[in-house]
């Protein structure tokens, strides 16, 4: 959906570029405490360098000096720093204390900045030692069970063929809810998620034996530009995302990462928007921030491959562009696109921007018209090295392919050869009849789909599917619930 409410929702018709904070993980158990914990961001950016910052915390011990190792991937070389004495041979970067700060009690945290050059990439690093001890992992070990949770764990997840496999090669049908807040509340200046997201709001989600949520999110937020309150932005974004990812996980259902809101000023057919911040849906992803972004993300949740990326959320240059074929070329290819100011990023650098990390995830890309055109995705899908790419599609009953007829012509093409995966489904009935003969069609067919959207808003202003956070569906939500507790329970 391009455009969750504000105060309600709108109709649904119709130099120095600052990177802000890009923090490397921070991976542990629910329960369990890293001997270490690194955060590592970026904090500004330009063509041939960039500013660096490290946060430790100490959580075993007392020590009385401390020495940081972590590698580049990119051929970064640090040129000056402070708070540290910093160095580096080849790849390794090493941080020892200054003279002032070299006594880290128990719990204790430390933070030091730097310089450094680049060519091209920037690509975060993962892996952080203190005194040769491993940080961001578990000093215990993970439970067999998370915390929370009586069901198993979210399966790591795979592309065999035109399914979604877990690791012993099972289907996996991806039925859930799409969970709003995280694209608009922080650019607004209004928190991080519209409202709770605690262990008992996402039961209540499980609770409808969904097993999927795709949670939408916002590049300017992620990467704490200047324009975000600093309280809503860079790490308490991702630390609050990354909880979020966890909790849902915890209760075995499969998250899904999406971004939904990009830089860019578009003024043109189907603007939803005349500023160039993140507060909208543009047509396409933007070249300046976009790969930046999910490298980030990507780089934050490699090593979990139970989590699933959505590139974004609805593209649509074909409202700007005058052909389809110029449409689909910029979706692919980004760069510059008849009709849209900035630069773009395409598909193809969006998926090479994840791939680029090491990350192996589940990536889902959606097509033309708001993700509701997938005519020509096969022709102009981006390559992806490990096969793990995905079709996504979004339908509401205002849609123009909103048919059997067209699903049998479009769609069905698509799913014999890739997953598919209805990202979104609704309508703005404040029923579900619609919704009934879309999943019909889906599950006829084994294929995925995901409610729009678990949020408390009127459901006659736009599809919602709860009028409580405790599960309480909203006349169109029974449709959904219903259905997955029929299928799941």
């Amino acid at each position: 959906m391009r455009h969750p409410p504000r105060s309600c929702l709108l109709a649904v018709a119709a130099a120095v570029a600052l990177v802000g904070t890009a923090v490397a993980p921070v991976v542990s158990a629910q329960g369990a405490t890293p001997s270490c914990s690194v955060e590592y961001s970026v904090t500004g950016q330009w063509d041939s360098g960039f500013q660096g910052a490290v946060k430790i915390t100490n959580n075993t011990a007392a020590v009385s000096s401390w020495s940081l190792g972590f590698d580049f991937a990119d051929g970064q070389k640090v040129s000056q720093g402070w708070n540290a004495k910093w160095s580096q041979s080849g790849r390794t970067v090493t941080a020892t204390n200054e003279s002032y700060n070299g006594t880290l009690a128990t719990g204790a945290s430390v933070s030091a900045g730097f310089l450094a050059s680049r060519s091209g990439s920037n690509t975060v690093p993962t892996s952080f030692t203190l005194n040769g001890t491993a940080c961001n992992v578990d000093s215990e070990p993970t439970p067999t069970e998370p915390p929370g949770s009586g069901d198993a764990a979210a399966p790591a997840l795979h592309v065999s063929g035109n399914k979604l496999v877990d690791a012993a090669g099972a289907p996996r049908r991806l039925l859930g809810v799409n969970r709003s807040g995280g694209e608009f509340m922080c650019v607004q200046g209004r928190g991080i998620f519209d409202g709770p997201v605690d262990d008992a709001a996402i039961r209540a989600i499980a609770d409808w034996k969904a097993n999927t949520v795709r949670i939408p999110l916002n590049e300017e937020c992620w990467l704490g530009l200047s324009n975000i309150q600093s309280q809503y932005g860079g790490a308490h974004y991702i630390d609050a995302v990354k909880d979020l990812v966890a909790r849902v996980e915890a209760h075995g259902m499969t998250p899904i990462v999406e971004l939904h809101w990009t830089h860019g000023q578009y003024t043109g057919n189907s603007a939803g928007c005349s500023d160039v911040h993140a507060t909208c849906q543009k047509p396409m992803p933007d070249m300046q921030y976009t790969p930046s972004f999910w490298s980030s993300v990507a780089g934050t949740f490699k090593n979990d491959l139970a989590v699933a990326f959505d590139l974004f959320n609805e593209p649509y240059p074909d409202r700007a562009t005058s052909t389809t074929t110029q449409a689909w070329q910029c979706w692919r290819d980004g760069g510059t696109c008849p009709g849209i100011g900035y630069e773009v990023a395409g598909m193809q650098d969006l998926v090479d921007a994840v791939r680029g990390t090491g990350a192996r995830n589940v990536i889902l890309a959606g097509g033309l018209a708001y993700s509701n055109d997938l005519t020509q995705w096969l022709t102009y899908k981006p390559a992806d090295p490990t096969g793990d790419l995905v079709a996504a599609f979004h339908v509401y009953n205002f849609n123009t392919c909103a048919s059997e007829s067209c699903w049998n012509s479009t769609l069905a093409p698509v799913a014999a050869q890739v997953p598919l995966v209805a990202g979104e489904i609704g309508e703005n009935t404040c029923s579900h009849p619609f919704v009934d003969r879309v999943m019909k069609w889906f599950d006829d067919r084994s294929l995925s789909y995901l409610g729009w959207t678990w949020n408390t808003w009127d459901c006659s202003s736009g599809p919602s599917l709860i009028s409580d956070y405790d599960g309480t569906p909203t006349s169109y939500g029974i449709g959904l619930r219903d259905h997955l507790r029929a299928l799941n329970g």
